[in-house]
């Protein structure tokens, strides 16, 4: 199991622009998603994999048939997400592989304030890998094209070595993860197994058993517009209300910027502004749903705050759910993660349980009835133009999706 079959793949899947559209209405959201979809499908029928489906939802589903003799082995099912974050540029990726990195400086070629340096310990720690980047004007992609990379590769694997015993294995490649609608969709019952993985992590080794709790709040404020030049006394300028708003939020705690661990956040993402009318949105992300709550309330109180100042004017709130944490559900399967974790073990690596923050298909999967953890895919630096992957760490997730097929076959 070399690294050229799992590294050529990556390197052709980050090349297609598979970047998701929150205000998109279709599903996928953008015909490039659907066009790896595409091109998935064709591989996996290609390689063996047998029944091969591209629903027009946006979700290719296949399965490698049984190798064990012993019955009733159930099947498990691995899972990524085809499409990449809409907070950047997917569009003419021009990856870079650099071999055996010698722990200097990385200056992406197409951008002089893109540098990846050896002050990050986590890069540090892979002084001798072959890294992969983009070229400092894009994202990479590797989140989750690495996972849809070595489950493919682990797929070829398992087909050209029928010596290897395992029960059915399913394949899922989802579209519009990263803007909540990779579940959406998804047909558990059709799917036909006990448990999946995501493979949608980041370092190896990593083994993610719980997420963020999320919703989404819209806050909108409600002025009144007129012509500026007769407004004294009368206008009431949204725009104003929002920036206050934003303004009052807390600003050395509860945002992305000040939390980690096991804390939550808000986080103001975009704003669509008029005199008129200013909406707000939030995202809202804790590892309760009683913190959710909470996070809400002070929102509240704040725009509260905001509208009483301002006579006339007037605001609302808007919930949308996202997803909850899986912890809930994975705490009543434990045999879902002690078998991973030995899967870990299998391949050389330490297992670290790492809370996710943020969420992945197996959040929502989990509660529509498929325990979903995630397993690691060797992403970093995720939604960034200075992302970053390790090719020995991607195919040490393909070490991991093999040997996590044998586990189950040898314990059931």
């Amino acid at each position: 199991m070399g690294p050229t079959s799992v590294l050529s793949r990556f390197l052709r899947y980050v090349k297609v622009d598979t970047r998701s559209n929150d205000g998109g209405t279709s599903s996928p959201s953008t015909p490039g998603q659907m066009l790896l979809l595409q091109q998935l499908a064709a591989e996996l029928r290609a390689i063996g994999a047998y029944p091969v489906t591209l629903d027009d939802r946006g979700a290719v589903t296949a399965t490698i048939s049984s190798t064990s003799s012993t019955f009733g082995v159930p099947a498990i099912g691995f899972i990524a997400h085809v499409d990449t974050s809409p907070e950047l540029s997917g569009e003419n990726v021009k990856p870079i592989v650099h071999r055996a990195w010698d722990g200097g400086n990385l200056v992406l070629p197409d951008a002089a304030d893109a540098v990846l340096t050896r002050e990050d310990p986590v890069l540090a720690a892979h002084v001798g890998h072959d890294l992969v980047t983009a070229s400092g004007t894009t994202l990479l992609g590797s989140d989750d094209k690495a996972g849809v990379a070595e489950i493919m590769a682990a797929a070829e694997y398992l087909i050209t070595h029928p010596e290897i015993k395992h029960g059915p294995v399913r394949i899922a490649f989802t579209s519009d993860e990263e803007i909540g609608r990779g579940a959406t969709h998804f047909d558990t019952k059709r799917f036909d197994a006990v448990c999946a993985y995501t493979v949608d992590g980041g370092e190896a080794g990593d083994l993610e058993t719980e997420s963020f709790s999320a919703n989404k709040l819209t806050v909108t404020f409600h002025g009144f517009n007129m012509h500026p030049g007769y407004a004294k006394g009368r206008m009431i300028n949204a725009v104003r209300l929002a920036a206050a708003f934003v303004d009052m939020l807390p600003k050395d705690s509860l945002s992305p910027e000040t939390t980690e661990d096991y804390e939550g956040y808000l986080h103001p993402y975009t704003v669509d502004a008029s005199i008129e009318r200013t909406a707000v949105r939030l995202l809202v992300r804790d590892f309760t749903t009683s913190g959710l709550e909470e996070k809400k309330a002070l929102v509240e109180q704040v725009a509260r705050e905001v509208v009483s100042r301002h006579p006339g004017a007037r605001f609302e709130v808007q919930v949308e759910e996202q997803y909850r944490n899986m912890g809930e559900i994975l705490d009543q399967h434990p045999k879902v993660v002690e078998y991973a974790s030995e899967a870990i073990r299998r391949a050389g690596l330490e297992v670290r349980m790492r809370p996710i923050r943020g969420g992945t298909d197996g959040s929502r999967l989990s509660f529509m009835g498929l325990p979903t953890p995630n397993l690691f895919a060797g992403q970093h630096n995720i939604h960034s133009r200075l992302e970053w992957t390790s090719v020995q760490d991607m195919e040490k997730a393909v070490q991991v999706i093999v040997a996590l097929c044998q586990v189950w076959a040898e314990r059931s």
